[in-house]
């Protein structure tokens, strides 16, 4: 079973934030809580609060426990990016782009608890 949780327009660069989404991929939730909560890059703040969504999904919607939960795929893709000129010399203006980005959680039972849990009935 997949749970999956989003979070949109965050505005933090998407290339930023896949360094910090590369390093979750595969890991079962309490390590990637533990990761997200020691990791010194802004981008951590807003993913925890994703992560702990998604959790919050399987919990009451699917009645899933937290222990069997593995964070199976956490994309990254551009939103929306503000445009802003910065003054240049000689009367010239530079566009900056001020990026935002979507992050996709998916969330998915061990593949070994399942198999334990089907051979016992």
């Amino acid at each position: 079973m997949e749970i999956k949780a989003s979070l949109k327009n965050i505005r933090l660069s998407p290339r930023k934030t896949r360094l910090v989404a590369r390093l979750l991929q595969g890991l079962p939730v309490s390590q990637a809580e533990a990761q997200l909560s020691f990791l010194a890059k802004r981008s951590a703040t807003p993913l925890l609060k994703l992560l702990r969504s998604a959790v919050a999904n399987a919990k009451n919607n699917f009645s899933l426990a937290e222990s069997n939960l593995v964070i199976k795929s956490m994309t990254v893709n551009e939103g929306v990016a503000l445009k802003r000129w910065m003054p240049r010399a000689q009367g010239r203006a530079t566009p900056i782009k001020k990026r935002a980005c979507h992050v996709n959680l998916v969330l998915s039972e061990r593949a070994d608890l399942k198999s334990e849990i089907s051979d016992h009935k």
